[in-house]
């Protein structure tokens, strides 16, 4: 038997004001003054004083706002270390990820594309990239999509959207500040608290569960139902409890797999660019076929949060346009294995998807 031989996080700091300790951890980092430190900032916190104003910057390093508006694609990562190579003395000290999923995808994926040659599209997919990342830190403004603490970065590229999987995606660095994600958007805050209990739900249903993932899933699943079920915490509470079953649940599939609900929102996203958070929450609504305890939990949760998701995103929909859908998730081999077996192509077939896409 060959086990997995993962990476994990070596430093994280966790803590309500952690975000100031920023300059003491990667001061030492620093190369030299004309090594640079890169920011890769959501564009939400342009203007926003109360963060920006607390980012270090020293010497040659900047600051780039990011739009998290849409899914981050391979030419997005291409662009920006093609823009950070022109403009910088020397290879950079390091790249400093703040904001949501989206961002810190881009900063692993950027710190990856500095080192490795070509397009960020050249190492979609499992252990493809060959040298070491430069030393990149990732400091969530929002939880629950786990990208802190995962060994992927989720691209959308020319053919496909898949994650450059490898060992030297993860960060070297975490500050976990719950009280970055105290200005979050109710809805946005519901729909990545999501992505986290379908992670759950995904690791502890499939057929790659294990005592490892277990823990973490348990956990993780544990604080959702808290969180979006009960009403006895504080908002500080909230926002510490939403960071750490991100972490856990993030953890979770680190060492198993997610399932049916992420494959199929890999293709909305594709197609329709529908976010992930939102993406998995339109999928998940539909599959009480595979997760019949856990839809009606979820159904339960939009319901006392009084979400109301987007309903016929796929009525329109050509017959092309299906297929190109089906195509992106039936590429992603590992998770249809995790959720449903090793004989999963008996019963996931062309019809039985453009059965549950039409649903949506």
């Amino acid at each position: 038997m060959n086990y997995k031989n993962i990476p994990m996080v070596p430093r994280v700091v966790f803590g309500r004001g952690s975000f100031n300790q920023l300059n003491e951890i990667i001061s030492p980092k620093r190369l030299n003054v004309n090594a640079p430190f890169i920011f890769l900032v959501d564009d939400v916190f342009r203007g926003d004083s109360w963060l920006t104003s607390r980012i270090p910057l020293a010497y040659q390093d900047r600051l780039i706002y990011v739009s998290a508006k849409e899914e981050p694609k391979t030419s997005q990562v291409d662009e920006l270390v093609e823009d950070i190579i022109l403009k910088s003395k020397e290879r950079p000290s390091g790249i400093i990820g703040i904001g949501g999923g989206t961002i810190l995808d881009l900063a692993k994926a950027v710190s990856i594309m500095l080192t490795n040659n070509g397009s960020a599209s050249d190492y979609q997919g499992w252990d493809l990239v060959k040298n070491p990342a430069i030393y990149h830190v990732g400091i969530p403004t929002i939880s629950g999509t786990g990208a802190e603490v995962s060994r992927t970065t989720v691209l959308t590229g020319p053919d496909k959207k898949l994650g450059i999987n490898s060992d030297f995606t993860p960060f070297d660095q975490v500050i976990l500040d719950s009280e970055l994600t105290k200005d979050v958007p109710k809805d946005q805050w519901f729909y990545t608290g999501m992505d986290c209990f379908i992670h759950c739900v995904e690791s502890l249903k499939g057929t790659y569960l294990n005592a490892f993932s277990q823990s973490y899933g348990e956990k993780a699943y544990e604080l959702c139902n808290q969180l979006f079920l009960e009403n006895i915490i504080t908002d500080e509470e909230a926002q510490e409890k939403l960071m750490m079953a991100s972490w856990h649940g993030g953890m979770s599939i680190v060492y198993s797999q997610v399932g049916v609900a992420h494959a199929l929102s890999y293709g909305l996203s594709y197609l329709l660019g529908t976010k992930h958070g939102i993406g998995n929450c339109i999928v998940f609504d539909q599959l009480e076929e595979y997760y019949p305890e856990d839809v009606a939990l979820f159904k339960t949760m939009k319901q006392k949060h009084n979400i109301k998701l987007p309903q016929g995103i796929c009525a329109n929909l050509s017959d092309e346009d299906f297929d190109i859908m089906i195509n992106i998730a039936l590429e992603l081999e590992p998770l249809w294995e995790n959720a449903v077996g090793k004989s999963w192509k008996k019963t996931i077939t062309r019809e039985k998807l453009k059965e549950l896409y039409q649903k949506m």
